[in-house]
């Protein structure tokens, strides 16, 4: 999938004329793209259109309008963008109680290494989380955000469009499975395939 490029960025004036109508284009978007495993985890898988929106997002909160911070942006927001055979995702813990959120973090610690996708009974893929998941083990919890890979073999990527997908978070203190949707589902090949 191809990467996003500073000249596909809108300013922010240019972009405050259309963000209402993008951010209607994400939400739908992401119904498709949405999976919830268990009570506190859902996953976002990410595309092109995802990530050009969180980039057009940032640059607006951050009122951003130098090229270099606008660059950087994209840099970071770029390691979203799936490449070839590969499946982006962000997981997102949910607690909203503070209280219950910090009582739960901790034992957390580590759940995005227990993240896999199965393809039929075929084959068992386990997520890659981001360098900075890392960051869990040494301050003792959980980040409630955290971006992994799913890197797949061609042969995995064809059975993938015809077996029956299913998500599983098998961390000792956490265990959810669910099925990947047929909308979802068909969200992926498209990925896949571009």
């Amino acid at each position: 999938m191809k990467k996003i490029s500073f000249d596909e960025i809108l300013n922010i004036y240019e972009y405050e004329k259309v963000r209402e109508e993008r951010k209607r284009e994400i939400i739908e978007l992401k119904k498709n793209r949405r999976v919830f495993l268990g009570d506190l985890v859902h996953l976002v898988f990410e595309n092109r259109q995802t990530v050009w929106f969180q980039i057009q997002e940032m640059i607006r909160a951050e009122r951003m309008v130098k090229d270099e911070e606008i660059m950087q942006e994209i840099e970071v927001y770029n390691e979203l963008v799936p490449d070839k055979n590969q499946l982006s995702v962000t997981m997102f813990i949910e607690i909203p109680d503070e209280e219950e959120r910090k009582r739960l973090l901790p034992k957390l610690v580590g759940i995005h290494d227990h993240l896999y996708l199965h393809i039929g009974n075929k084959h068992t893929v386990r997520a890659i989380a981001d360098e900075r998941s890392k960051e869990d083990y040494e301050y003792g919890k959980a980040a409630v955000v955290h971006f992994l890979k799913f890197n797949l073999t061609d042969q995995q990527v064809e059975d993938l469009k015809n077996l029956p997908l299913k998500l599983e978070i098998n961390h000792p203190n956490y265990k959810a499975m669910a099925d990947i949707p047929e909308n979802v589902k068909a969200e992926l090949i498209k990925d896949l395939e571009s």
